[in-house]
């Protein structure tokens, strides 16, 4: 067996529920040792920094621009990130020697790839400063500036995960912000793109009728009534018949338009799940179960509604993985292949032309 490195993923990725931290040690190929994982939730007003960020990111054209709001939110995120880091550090009785390298994502803020532009808010050379730890980060650019789209980038590790399963076609799907998936099938390279939205339409939804960050366990939705001709317009967009890869950014879709609050959340859950179930006509084979992780399978609505197709659905927890870690624990897992010079991306999860590693490693400044 190769040797082991130990890394920490940290991430907020596309939601604004907060911060994810996980622990795992791997090869960076399939020996994969999952470790403890916390998650720092945002308070309200971190929320609306990050809020305002969004909405500025909106003009960018320059990937390295930190105007105004921008450089604001990424001093404030980064520190963030940092203060979450060292409390996990230390809950898990972890020294930075124990630690390898810190795998950062940060906040995406913009994902347009057909321009290749995408910005993660972050600043990896202050975190590998404050841990004294060193940080790979900046994940995605090398992908989007080889004609990538940049995402999903987790497919990685989800094949490293079904390795460990029954070995028949199994399908990961990730609810965050935007939802993805991957299709995984032993022999092959994965098959990933964005299904649709996730989280986040129905989040801003709530937020701006009501306030409330989300629709708690999909009370909201289970209260209303889907609105079949939106949702039927809806998947009638060009992108859900066309094969991967793809990708979206959470400001990708429409506006609902004057309906209830309720109506609302119940026409976006079944946008999301409508659209995620729809990804199967782009598979090779009919799975033999969908791995739901992230925050979404906690929302009762989105997960009825999956289900009510008749496939296996399954929460991650149901195959003994943390579906609130994965991403971050992929975060550490990527770290570690960026590390090794192994490929993060394929021709058949990004549509870069070859298989691609990327990111950015930087020491902290007491060891340069």
């Amino acid at each position: 067996m190769s040797k082991l490195l130990t890394a920490i993923g940290v991430m907020s990725g596309t939601s604004l529920d907060g911060i994810d931290v996980a622990l795992l040690r791997s090869n960076g190929r399939n020996e994969v040792e999952r470790g403890p994982a916390e998650t720092f939730p945002y308070s309200a007003a971190q929320r609306e920094l990050l809020r305002k960020a969004l909405d500025a990111a909106t003009l960018l054209t320059a990937r390295n621009d930190r105007s105004g709001i921008l450089k604001e939110a990424e001093d404030a995120l980064t520190t963030w990130h940092a203060q979450a880091v060292q409390i996990f550090m230390q809950r898990c009785s972890l020294r930075a020697a124990n630690i390898d390298l810190i795998s950062f994502h940060g906040q995406t803020v913009i994902h347009r790839p057909e321009k290749k532009l995408t910005v993660q808010l972050g600043n990896g050379q202050t975190l590998a400063n404050a841990t004294g730890t060193a940080v790979v980060y900046d994940l995605r650019a090398n992908d989007v500036a080889l004609g990538g789209q940049g995402a999903p980038l987790v497919p990685a590790y989800h094949q490293a995960l079904a390795a460990k399963l029954n070995g028949e076609p199994v399908a990961f799907v990730n609810i965050g912000g935007v939802a993805n998936v991957t299709y995984v099938e032993m022999g092959m390279d994965p098959i990933a793109f964005d299904t649709g939205p996730g989280n986040a339409l129905i989040d801003d939804w709530m937020f701006k009728h009501t306030g409330a960050s989300r629709d708690e366990n999909g009370k909201a939705a289970l209260s209303g009534k889907a609105i079949e001709l939106v949702v039927h317009a809806f998947l009638s967009h060009p992108y859900f018949s066309k094969p991967g890869p793809k990708s979206l950014d959470r400001n990708s879709f429409p506006n609902l338009g004057e309906i209830s609050v309720n109506d609302g959340a119940a026409t976006l859950v079944a946008m999301t799940a409508r659209s995620i179930l729809k990804s199967a006509e782009h598979f090779p084979k009919k799975t033999s179960s969908w791995i739901i992780c992230g925050g979404g399978r906690h929302n009762v609505a989105i997960m009825n509604a999956l289900r009510l197709s008749g496939e296996n659905v399954l929460k991650a927890e149901d195959v003994r993985l943390n579906g609130d870690a994965m991403e971050a624990e992929a975060w550490a897992y990527l770290g570690i292949r960026s590390r090794l010079g192994l490929p993060l991306t394929f021709p058949s999860t990004t549509g870069v032309a070859k298989a691609a590693t990327g990111g950015v490693t930087v020491l902290p400044a007491s060891q340069r």
